[in-house]
């Protein structure tokens, strides 16, 4: 896939309107107990198209974090008092943890927003990464970041869908492995969304 190609595909993708996910999706009747308010977050969908074939770059998230140690994510996290909008948390988000300059990802906008089972209401924020920048993951977040190809991602026919045992009930969800990386929840379900869009 060629950075021209890549650019389509993403601008369709942002282009069109849809419905908010969930990753209660996979099983009606599942949902998350009412009476709180979901709290906004971004995250970064980063297509670097610097080098040969446009690539997406994904963390793993440090081992000794509370919620959701070792787990593939997206660059992002909850939206705070001076972000704008869910890029501009996305972007300072993808700063601190990868190491990305402010000014070194055009966004090209957002996908629908996703609900997760921890509370968080997600808008990713598609961004193009024009020119190359050394990946720093922060220690305190982050143990590794990676770039996945974007042509693997938007290939429906990576995805599957896995289940396992959640509160006492299975609860299922999409998963699409790179390598060694096990890719799956809310960020295969956000990376799914963004194919299903880009055709």
């Amino acid at each position: 896939m060629t950075p021209d190609e890549a650019l389509a595909r993403l601008a369709r993708a942002v282009s069109l309107a849809g419905r908010e996910s969930s990753d209660f999706d996979g099983d009606p009747g599942l949902r998350r107990p009412g009476g709180t308010a979901l709290r906004p977050a971004g995250v970064l969908i980063g297509v670097d198209t610097s080098g040969a074939r446009p690539e997406v770059i994904l963390t793993r998230r440090a081992l000794h974090l509370r919620h959701h140690p070792g787990q593939i994510a997206l660059p992002g996290g909850g939206s705070e008092a001076g972000d704008e909008d869910a890029a501009a948390t996305a972007l300072r988000e993808a700063h601190e943890e990868i190491g990305l300059p402010p000014a070194g990802a055009e966004v090209l906008g957002t996908l629908p927003a996703h609900e997760t089972v921890t509370g968080f209401r997600v808008t990713p924020v598609v961004a193009l990464i024009g020119h190359p920048f050394r990946l720093v993951p922060q220690p305190a977040e982050v143990e590794e970041a990676f770039r996945v190809p974007l042509g693997h991602l938007l290939d429906l026919g990576r995805y599957r869908t896995e289940g396992r045992l959640w509160q006492g009930r299975m609860r299922h969800y999409p998963v699409v492995p790179w390598g060694p990386y096990y890719i799956w929840g809310a960020t295969a379900r956000i990376l799914r969304g963004l194919a299903e869009r880009a055709g």
